[in-house]
């Protein structure tokens, strides 16, 4: 492998851990807004009476989970745990 097909893949590696963690973000920030507006909607009780807040949490877990499988270097660890701990705020959050 030449050292320009090494940078290409390099790049390439790093283009798809951004757009992972980018989404990370966008999905779970997009089940808080839904929760939000449901809340506004319908109530804070109709929300807890839902399954929605359990369904979004396993999700969100989930997402988490996407992200401790490919995230390894230290800069992308580093952000994994601002999300996690970001979500995991919104979790304590519905309880």
């Amino acid at each position: 492998m030449s050292a320009d097909q090494l940078k290409l893949g390099i790049f390439i590696k790093n283009q798809f851990s951004d757009l992972i963690y980018i989404n990370s973000i966008i999905a779970t920030e997009l089940m808080k807004i839904t929760e939000n507006l449901a809340a506004l909607r319908h109530g804070e009780e109709f929300l807890k009476k839902s399954s929605c807040l359990r369904e979004h949490n396993a999700l969100n877990r989930e997402i988490l989970g996407i992200l401790d499988k490919y995230y390894k270097t230290p800069n992308e660890i580093a952000r994994k745990e601002r999300l996690e701990k970001h979500v995991l705020n919104h979790l304590e959050d519905n309880k």
